[in-house]
């Protein structure tokens, strides 16, 4: 590993232009960054910057409890303007809706989180926790439980969460076999938001087992991207 600027730095790269429109530096090494066509995120570990991407102004500022991970989402869709970070209590996530200026605290788990992720209009939020055995999903605004869904009973890595475009499946993806065994969970019959529907083992990548689907989520590379 020999990288080309300091782990403390975000160079904002214009692919246009062919070279570098923007620079942040920060005092601790930067854990993860997001974007979207307004937003810049900067996630260190105990704190999240948000910027405006036209100009790199300093917008807000967010605490977190210590955040190792860099566990961030942000809402990729222009009409709303929704981040989900850690909270500063243990399991706790804070959503932030920039758009009507409200915060949401949502009690996701009692342990540390282990992922989290918004789907694309940042009405909903899905949860994991460090043990990795239960899924939930919750409403955004309201910090409403909307569903329980378990992956299984050993304990796992949640690498990956994402929701399909139309809100009716939940794919979960782990450090339990590859990314193409990950599990696809069905949410569109989900009445009570306490049990887990359905969950159906699927080969993504490799085309088979639920072609229907396939083309409903983003792919991972391009999450990182938006």
């Amino acid at each position: 590993r020999n990288p080309r600027y300091p782990p403390n730095k975000v160079m904002v790269w214009d692919d246009h232009q062919n070279r570098c429109i923007g620079e942040l530096s920060f005092r601790s090494e930067v854990k993860a960054v997001r974007m979207s066509r307004e937003r810049v995120v900067v996630v260190l570990e105990y704190k999240i910057y948000v910027y405006n991407f036209a100009d790199l102004n300093l917008l807000h500022t967010i605490e977190t409890a210590s955040n190792p991970r860099g566990l961030c989402s942000l809402c990729p869709d222009s009409r709303a303007c929704v981040l989900a970070c850690p909270g500063l209590q243990k399991g706790h996530v804070k959503v932030e809706l920039f758009d009507i200026t409200r915060t949401t605290i949502v009690p996701a788990h009692e342990s540390s989180l282990g992922h989290l992720a918004t789907n694309l209009d940042g009405t909903r939020l899905a949860t994991a926790s460090e043990r990795g055995t239960l899924v939930r999903v919750w409403d955004t605004k309201s910090g409403q439980r909307l569903h329980e869904l378990r992956r299984g009973a050993e304990p796992a890595d949640i690498q990956f969460i994402s929701f399909s475009h139309d809100l009716i499946w939940l794919l979960v993806s782990s450090d339990h076999g590859t990314y193409n065994n990950g599990k696809l969970y069905w949410l569109s019959n989900a009445i009570d938001g306490s049990a887990c529907i359905d969950d159906l083992e699927y080969k993504l990548i490799l085309g088979q087992g639920y072609p229907a689907v396939e083309t409903r989520f983003r792919d991972p590379l391009e999450i990182g991207r938006a």
